[in-house]
C-alpha cells in the first residue's frame, strides 16, 4: 500500500465536513460511518499528541491490553525471538503448577443445591410410604429414611413487581359515609415497600445497570417505575444506610492494614457548562476539576470494609478522613499504596509501603525491548510470590509469614537490589530509558516496596484495592457520571455496603433490607448492624430470607 500523505485538521474543520456531508442528505449509515471515522481520527490525533504515549501504550489503547501474567509475558518473548526451546522451559514450571492447582474431581460441573443458600426449601412427602414399612419391591426389608433426592427449580420474576389490591368499598345512600376493606395483614399502604430500595441500589451501584436501562426494562415488563422515581426511592433510603457508612468508616480507621487508590470518574455539576454557571453564579467551586473515586480497603480483623469516596479529593485526602477516626492509642497503620503523589497526601500518620505489582508492570511494559532483563527481574518476583502463596497455604500468622520471608525472600530481595544497583551504577542500562527509568523506580522506593521483610502483616502488592476499584470502573463504563454531588455520595454509600457485604459473604439484598425494617435499632446501635455481624442483632439471631414479592 502506498503511503498517504499526512494531513492534519482541527475539530472545527472536521465538523465543518460533517455538516457538508449532512447537507449533501448522505444515506443515514454512510453519515453515521463517516462520523465515527473522523470522530476516531480526532481521537487519535490527541491521543497522539499526549507527551506519555508510547507505541506500546497506544497499541493497548487499540487493540486491548494483554495479560501481565509471568507465563505470557515469557511466552511473547520466546515467539519473538523464536526460541521454542526457551518458551518450554521458562513457562513449563509456571503452567505445570497452575494445572495442578486446577485440577478438579470430575463432575456434571453444576452447581449444587448447597449453592443456593438462601432458596425457599419444600419438604416433598411420599403420599403412601413411611418408616418401618415392608419394601414394595423385596416384602422383605423394612424401609428407613434415607438422604432426600434433591431437584433445584428455577424460576424468573421481575426486578421490581407489582401487586394490586381492590379493596372493597360501600357507600351509606343517606350520609356517603364510605367504609372500606382492609389490607390484606401485614401489608401498608406505601406504594414502594423496603425491598424496592434494596433492588434498585444493588442494580445501579452493584451491578452498574443505568436507572434509563432499569426504566425501559420495567415499563416493556408492564411494570413501569420511571427512572427518576428510582433516584427518589433510593435516595430517601439511604439515611439508614448512612449511619452504618458512618460506622464503616471508623471501624475501617481501627484496621491493622489500609489499601488506597484512585480511578477517574465523572460529577456533571464540577464540569463543563454546570460548573462555569455555578461559578457564574458565585458558588463556590472545588479548586481542583480532577474527579476521581477513592477505594480505601481496610482489614479489620478477619473482615474488610470496602469504602468509597467520590469527588475531587484523592485517595491521600480521603485516607485522612478515615484515619481522623482512628483511636489514639492504636499505632499506625500500615498503609499500601502505589507510589502515586495523591495516595500519600494527607495530614495522617502511617507506615507506608508500596506495590511491587506496580514495580514489576513497569518491567512488563518494556519486556519485548529488554528480553534478558525483564525475564529476570519477573522471574525472581515470581520466586517470591510463590513464598508468599505458600504462607497463605499454611494459614501462617503474620509473625510466622515475616520470619519465613526472611527466611526464604530476603537473600532473593537482596540479590535482586543488588543486580539493578549495578546495572545502573556500572552503566550497563541507559538512566533515561524505559528500563532505566524501571530499574530507578524500584530502586528509589525500595524501602517501602520491602516493607514485608521487616513488618508484619505488611502485603506484598494493592490488588485487593485494585479489585475493589473495578467495582467503581464497572459502574463507571455502564452509568457514565454521577449527575450531582448528593448523587455521588449516595453511590458511594450504597457502593461500599453492598460489597463489604460480598467480601465477608453476606447477602447484600439482605442486608439492606434488613436495615430498612430496623430503622429504629440501626439508628441507636450502628456497631451492631455492619455486614458481618447484622445477623445477631436479627429478632431471634438468625436470618429469615427476604422474598421480593409474593
Amino acid at each position: 500500500m502506498k503511503p498517504p500523505e499526512l494531513v492534519s485538521a482541527t475539530q472545527a474543520e472536521l465538523d465543518e465536513i460533517l455538516a457538508l456531508a449532512k447537507v449533501a442528505a448522505f444515506p443515514q449509515q454512510q453519515y453515521e460511518l463517516l462520523e465515527r471515522v473522523l470522530t476516531t481520527f480526532a481521537y487519535v490525533m490527541l491521543a497522539l499528541q499526549n507527551a506519555k504515549m508510547t507505541l506500546k501504550r497506544f497499541r493497548h489503547m487499540l487493540f486491548g491490553k494483554q495479560s501481565e501474567s509471568r507465563a505470557a509475558v515469557c511466552k511473547e518473548l520466546a515467539c519473538r525471538t523464536g526460541d521454542e526451546h526457551a518458551a518450554v522451559v521458562a513457562v513449563a514450571p509456571d503452567e505445570s503448577r497452575a494445572a495442578a492447582e486446577r485440577k478438579l474431581a470430575k463432575g456434571h460441573g453444576r452447581n449444587g443445591a448447597g449453592a443456593y443458600q438462601d432458596a425457599r426449601v419444600v419438604a416433598c412427602s411420599h403420599p403412601y410410604v413411611q418408616a418401618g414399612q415392608l419394601c414394595p419391591e423385596c416384602a422383605a426389608g423394612k424401609l428407613y429414611l434415607a438422604e432426600p433426592r434433591v431437584v433445584v427449580k428455577m424460576t424468573a420474576q421481575l426486578p421490581i413487581g407489582a401487586t394490586i389490591y381492590q379493596r372493597e368499598s360501600w357507600r351509606c345512600r343517606l350520609c356517603d359515609a364510605i367504609f372500606t376493606a382492609p389490607l390484606p395483614e401485614g401489608v401498608d399502604a406505601r406504594k414502594y415497600d423496603a425491598s424496592c430500595a434494596s433492588m434498585i441500589a444493588l442494580l445501579r451501584y452493584g451491578s452498574g445497570m443505568p436507572f434509563h436501562r432499569l426504566d425501559v426494562l420495567q415499563s416493556s415488563l408492564g411494570v413501569p417505575l420511571p427512572d427518576a422515581t428510582q433516584w427518589d426511592i433510593v435516595s430517601k433510603a439511604a439515611h439508614c444506610p448512612r449511619q452504618v457508612f458512618d460506622e464503616l468508616i471508623r471501624q475501617a480507621a481501627q484496621g491493622e492494614v489500609l489499601h488506597n487508590d484512585d480511578t477517574p470518574a465523572r460529577i456533571l455539576a464540577l464540569m463543563g457548562e454546570r460548573r462555569v454557571k455555578a461559578e457564574a453564579a458565585g458558588n463556590v467551586m472545588p479548586a481542583t476539576r480532577a474527579i476521581s473515586t477513592s477505594g480505601i480497603v481496610a482489614l479489620v480483623g478477619t473482615h474488610k470494609a470496602m469504602l468509597f469516596f467520590t469527588g475531587p479529593e484523592h485517595a491521600g485526602s480521603n485516607l485522612a478522613r478515615v484515619l481522623a477516626h482512628r483511636a489514639e492509642a492504636l499505632a499506625a497503620p500500615i498503609q499500601m499504596c502505589d507510589a502515586l503523589t495523591a495516595n500519600m497526601k494527607g495530614d495522617f500518620e502511617t507506615i507506608l509501603s508500596h506495590c511491587i505489582t506496580h514495580g514489576r508492570r513497569k518491567f512488563v511494559e518494556v519486556a519485548e525491548n529488554f528480553p534478558a532483563q525483564c525475564q529476570h527481574v519477573i522471574d525472581s518476583l515470581a520466586q517470591l510470590y510463590r513464598n508468599d502463596a505458600h504462607c497463605k497455604e499454611h494459614n501462617m500468622s503474620a509473625t510466622q509469614r515475616l520470619d519465613y520471608h526472611r527466611g526464604h525472600s530476603a537473600a532473593l530481595m537482596l540479590r535482586l537490589h543488588l543486580w539493578m544497583y549495578k546495572q545502573l551504577a556500572h552503566k550497563q542500562v541507559e538512566p533515561n530509558s524505559a528500563l532505566g527509568q524501571a530499574l530507578r523506580y524500584m530502586l528509589k522506593h525500595w524501602p517501602a516496596l520491602t516493607l514485608f521483610l521487616r513488618v508484619p502483616g505488611a502485603p506484598l502488592d494493592n490488588n485487593i484495592c485494585e479489585l475493589a476499584l473495578k467495582k467503581a470502573i464497572c459502574h463507571r463504563k455502564n452509568s457514565l457520571f454521577y449527575r450531582s454531588e448528593r448523587g455521588a455520595e449516595v453511590g458511594d454509600i450504597y457502593m461500599s455496603l453492598i460489597f463489604t457485604c460480598q467480601s465477608c459473604g453476606a447477602n447484600p439484598f439482605n442486608y439492606l433490607q434488613a436495615l430498612q425494617k430496623h430503622a429504629t435499632k440501626v439508628a441507636l446501635a450502628p456497631q451492631q448492624w455492619l455486614p458481618w455481624n447484622y445477623l445477631a442483632a436479627l429478632p431471634g439471631g438468625a436470618c429469615t430470607p427476604l422474598t421480593l414479592y409474593a
